[in-house]
């Protein structure tokens, strides 16, 4: 094959990257493009961010229990307001062949007074009996012994600093004594349980030193009630069976139930989920408006060129794909510095405030997926402005 004729070949197959050059060509509109879109991604990841952020962090403790199935009360609306139901329930079920132990567990929002400032703070208070199994955690069994003794509390070391320097304190080897609801207590170890959306710090102590610090509980009551099955029992059958064989007085759920419980209330009974997503769509009209200005500006400018090519014979679905791949370039292009600066922004978050705000692929696949449709959306009303490249008009 004679090497020239091939190279003529070659060079005469190349396409020229029509739409690159067309961007490149005035670099400060490009970059005010790339800001734009790069600013409505960034806004979509904070608002996407701070939304899955708080669903997850509401339900921290949840995640946590070592149960298979939940008990609670139907009063109970969600983790800042749970109601008590009778403890004999939770005994009904180890009459359940599959069921092989149960923990009653209470749960409330109390004062606690910062040993340092004096100032108080509503803190989620936990109180079990310290030899059944809570968490799936095993090293909480050793360190909840310190719960026999009245009085005692484990501290959650990842709690707000507003609760004062505990965890620092205890690990110097000091003592910390504090108030909760008014009645002295001692910080007997320390836990790593995470803050929640609903809480912004947790305390795990005894039934008995619990009962102690809310006099009024009415006897016999719990909020929580973990069931742990037999391994390899059927979840659902025993939970079912449970169902028809308890009071309407108590709630059957399983683990997943339980954290879709209180997910489903942050999610529908406020407004706040609303608003992030709002906010994000904010960002997306944004970023919508000022694509289509870029776009349509550049086709403007072009117009006599575009009229050219239609003159040479260039169809006008050649000159539409220009300006779509324009809208491709422009989505990719503004989406990595987002996606950098929401990775970085999520970091400043989690340590400023302790929420699992982290970049997964399923966000940042939605945030990628929107900024296509609203570069390509754009393009797309951009497109029309080509309708009236007509060679005979312009020349």
């Amino acid at each position: 094959m004679n090497p020239l004729a091939w190279l003529r070949g070659w060079w005469g197959s190349r396409r020229i990257p029509l739409a690159w050059l067309l961007l490149t060509r005035q670099p400060v509109r490009l970059a005010v493009a790339l800001a734009g879109i790069s600013f409505a991604g960034i806004l979509m990841f904070m608002q996407f961010g701070f939304r899955d952020g708080l669903f997850d962090a509401s339900v921290t403790i949840h995640k946590l229990f070592d149960a298979d199935l939940v008990l609670i009360s139907p009063r109970s609306s969600s983790s800042v307001s749970m109601a008590g139901f009778p403890r004999r329930r939770l005994v009904q079920t180890l009459a359940d062949p599959e069921v092989t132990g149960v923990t009653p567990v209470h749960w409330s929002l109390l004062l606690w007074r910062n040993p340092q400032t004096r100032a108080t703070r509503s803190i989620l208070t936990l109180g079990f009996e310290p030899t059944d199994p809570l968490f799936t955690d095993p090293g909480l069994a050793a360190r909840a012994r310190v719960l026999s003794e009245r009085g005692r509390v484990l501290f959650d070391e990842l709690s707000r600093p507003e609760f004062g320097p505990v965890a620092q304190w205890f690990k110097q080897g000091r003592t910390v004594e504090s108030e909760i609801s008014g009645k002295r207590i001692r910080v007997g170890g320390l836990v790593s349980l995470g803050t929640s959306f609903g809480a912004d710090g947790n305390l795990l102590t005894s039934s008995e030193t619990f009962l102690q610090l809310m006099p009024n509980t009415p006897p016999g009551s719990i909020e929580v009630g973990l069931v742990r099955l037999r391994r390899g029992a059927d979840v659902a059958a025993v939970q079912a069976r449970l169902r028809r064989e308890l009071p309407s007085d108590v709630q059957v759920l399983t683990k997943a139930g339980f954290i879709a419980f209180e997910q489903d209330y942050w999610r529908s009974s406020t407004s706040i989920g609303f608003i992030f997503s709002l906010g994000a769509a904010m960002g997306f009209v944004v970023g919508c408006v000022i694509v289509y200005q870029i776009l349509y500006s550049d086709v403007s400018d072009h117009l006599p060129e575009y009229a050219t090519l239609m003159a040479m014979g260039y169809r006008l679905t050649h000159l539409l794909g220009v300006v779509a791949r324009e809208g491709l370039l422009l989505a990719i292009l503004g989406y990595i510095p987002a996606f950098a600066a929401g990775q970085g922004l999520y970091l400043v978050v989690r340590n400023a405030t302790n929420l699992p705000v982290a970049m997964d692929t399923s966000r940042a696949t939605l945030v990628f997926s929107l900024i296509l449709v609203m570069c390509m959306g754009s393009a797309a009303l951009a497109m029309r402005r080509l309708g009236d490249a007509d060679p005979a008009e312009i020349f």
